[in-house]
């Protein structure tokens, strides 16, 4: 054979090793096909954020509000209510905000529509649960209150950590809404699960009057 003839002979080492090497080339080829065709897949999976646990209630829990408790008139804008006398308030928009201990009342109004336990269900009631604290809806229903009627919304939650040793209580929460007139105002009190603060909650939600 001629020095330029370029031709392989059968039985020669290159001969028994071109076949093999292209089954090397398709499988090569094939795996980086699988590979472009799973990546974009996992790709877009997002882990999801563990959600915050439920704390367990305190076995003593304070926070009863005591039945000398005396209460003030407090006027917000646009409306008026009843409110304990001592708490310590911060003003916040549309409202205000009374705490003493675990216990808290925070009372704002804003443009909205007039409540339902239909639009509480699927609106209010829904946002507490995916943005609060390991939020539990207990119950909602209307109810009629010596102002108006009302939406109550019953729920457990837990409390913001503290700011020193950052343990959290479960809390026993309810929030009222009110509408008139185009605005939307929300009474939300909440206290240690297990405290008996129904008489109290109850006097401040009768005592709300909207302008």
């Amino acid at each position: 054979m001629s020095r330029g003839n370029s031709a392989v002979r059968t039985g020669s080492p290159v001969a028994i090793l071109e076949p093999a090497m292209t089954r090397i080339r398709h499988l090569s080829t094939a795996l980086a096909v699988c590979l472009l065709l799973v990546t974009p897949i996992t790709a877009g999976i997002e882990v999801a954020a563990a959600a915050e646990p439920a704390v367990a209630p305190e076995t003593n829990p304070p926070g009863d509000i005591p039945d000398s408790q005396v209460f003030i008139a407090y006027a917000g804008p646009g409306f008026a209510m009843q409110v304990p006398e001592g708490w310590s308030r911060n003003d916040i928009a549309g409202g205000a905000r009374f705490a003493d201990k675990y216990n808290l009342i925070e009372v704002t109004i804003a443009d909205g529509p007039a409540p339902t336990v239909a639009n509480a269900t699927g609106g209010e009631a829904t946002e507490m649960t995916a943005n609060g604290r390991a939020v539990k809806i207990t119950g909602i229903k209307q109810v009629k209150l010596k102002g108006s009627a009302a939406i109550r919304i019953q729920y457990e939650a837990n409390s913001e950590p503290n700011d020193v040793t950052g343990k959290q209580i479960r809390l026993e929460r309810v929030r009222y809404l009110y509408g008139k007139n185009g605005k939307l105002l929300r009474l939300d009190m909440a206290a240690p699960a297990g405290a008996d603060n129904v008489d109290q909650w109850l006097l401040m939600a009768n005592s709300v009057t909207m302008n």
